[in-house]
C-alpha cells in the first residue's frame, strides 16, 4: 500500500501555532501584575479593554476635558546586541521608556500599552524574557500591559533576528497640556541624568565594536568592573514616567513647567529645541553635569568627533524640564528625593528656537 504523501503545514512554512500558544500561557501573568482595577478582565479577548473613568470612590478617576495621548517606538538596532548577548529581558524595558517618556512630555499620565514582536521562529523562553522586560517596563511606568502580538516571518527575519514595536496611551486634563508658547525668557531648564546610551545610537555604537575590535564578553574597569560590555551597553533606558508625573500632579493650579524634552536620537540640541518657540533659545552649560563613562569609551574608540557625539547621544541628560525661574530650585530638590539625578543645566533667553551648548 503506497504511503500517504504529506501535505504542506503551517509549521513547515514557519510558524508554530503551538509554540504561540505557549508562549501566550507563559506571559498572562506578568500582564496581570501590571493591571489596576480600571482593566477589565476579558478572558479570550481579541482586544484590550480599559476605564478612562472610574467612580469607585477608592480609586475615583474622573476627567472634566479628558485628552487621549497616544505615541509609538521601537528599539532601534539595540535589538541586535541584545540578540548577540542573548539577553532578552532589558529591552522590554527599552520598548517602554521610548514611548512612555515622550507620551508625558506632552503632560500626559501613561494608562495602558501594548507590544509588538516580530522573530524568525518562535522561541517561547526567548519571547517570555521579552516580554517579562516589558512588563518590568510597565510597572515602572505605572502603566497596564492590556495586549500584544507576536508574529513568526522566517522569510523576513534571519535565523535569531528579531524586532519591536511598542504603544502607548496616556491622558490628561485639555487645560493641562504642555504648550511651547509658555516658554519665556529667564526661564530655568533642569536636566535629569541618563544611566547610559539608553536606546539610540546603536547603529553608530555597533560599528565602533565592530571597528575597534571590542569584545562584548570582556569587561572594562573604567565601565563597569562587575559587567561586560555587551552587558553595560545594554543597561535598559530609565523610565521617568513616575517623577513626572507626581510632579505635574502637585502643580495643578499653578503651570510652573512650561516645557519638558524626552532626549532621544538628535541629543540635547535636537530635541530640546522641540520645547521652545521662535523667540527664544536654550542656553545649555556642559559643565553643569558628569557625562557617563560610556560616552567618552565610545567617542574614543571610534574617533568620533564631538560635534557627532553630540547630535546622536543623549551624553548624560535623558529628560528635560523647562520650569519658571522661582520654582526650579523646588523642583530640583523633588526630583532628588525621588532619586532621580537632577541638577540646573541652563536657561532660557530672547533667541530664534536654537539651542545653544557651550
Amino acid at each position: 500500500m503506497a504511503k500517504a504523501k504529506q501535505g504542506l503545514t503551517y509549521a513547515a512554512a514557519g510558524v508554530d501555532i503551538a509554540a504561540g500558544d505557549v508562549m501566550v500561557r507563559s506571559i498572562q501573568s506578568m500582564m496581570r501584575r501590571t493591571h489596576s482595577t480600571r482593566v477589565i478582565d476579558l478572558p479570550g479577548g481579541f482586544a484590550g479593554m480599559f476605564r478612562l473613568d472610574y467612580n469607585e470612590e477608592l480609586f475615583r478617576r474622573n476627567y472634566r476635558d479628558p485628552v487621549l495621548v497616544a505615541c509609538t517606538d521601537g528599539v532601534g538596532t539595540k535589538v541586535k546586541l541584545a540578540a548577540e548577548m542573548g539577553i532578552y529581558d532589558t529591552v522590554g524595558i527599552d520598548l517602554v521608556a521610548m514611548s512612555v517618556n515622550d507620551l508625558i512630555v506632552q503632560g500626559a499620565e501613561p494608562l495602558f500599552f501594548l507590544d509588538y514582536l516580530a522573530v524568525h521562529a518562535l522561541d517561547p523562553k526567548q519571547g517570555e524574557q521579552i516580554v517579562k522586560g516589558v512588563a518590568e517596563g510597565c510597572k515602572l511606568a505605572r502603566c497596564a500591559l492590556i495586549g500584544g502580538e507576536t508574529a513568526e516571518m522566517s522569510d523576513v527575519y534571519a535565523q535569531g533576528d528579531f524586532d519591536m514595536a511598542g504603544f502607548a496611551v496616556g491622558v490628561l486634563e485639555l487645560h493641562r497640556a504642555i504648550d511651547t508658547e509658555r516658554v519665556a525668557a529667564g526661564d530655568i531648564v533642569i536636566g535629569i541624568a541618563s544611566n547610559g546610551l539608553h536606546s539610540n545610537g546603536f547603529s553608530l555604537v555597533r560599528r565602533v565594536v565592530e571597528h575597534a575590535g571590542l569584545d562584548l564578553h570582556e569587561t572594562h574597569p573604567e565601565l563597569d568592573p562587575d559587567r561586560t560590555l555587551g552587558e553595560v551597553l545594554l543597561t535598559p533606558t530609565r523610565i521617568y514616567a513616575r517623577p513626572i508625573v507626581r510632579i505635574l500632579r502637585r502643580y495643578k493650579v499653578k503651570r510652573i513647567i512650561t516645557g519638558m524634552a524626552h532626549i532621544t536620537g538628535g541629543g540635547l540640541p535636537g530635541n530640546v529645541n522641540r520645547a521652545l518657540h521662535d523667540s527664544v533659545d536654550a542656553v545649555i552649560d556642559r559643565s553643569r553635569w558628569e557625562v557617563p563613562a560610556v560616552f567618552p569609551f565610545i567617542q574614543e574608540h571610534g574617533e568620533i568627533d564631538a560635534d557627532e557625539m553630540d547630535r546622536v547621544f543623549n551624553m548624560g541628560i535623558g529628560y528635560v524640564l523647562i520650569v519658571r525661574p522661582s520654582f526650579a530650585d523646588s523642583i530640583v530638590r523633588q526630583l532628588r528625593r525621588l532619586r532621580e539625578e537632577a541638577t540646573v543645566i541652563g536657561v532660557i533667553v530672547k533667541g530664534s528656537g536654537k539651542v545653544v551648548l557651550k
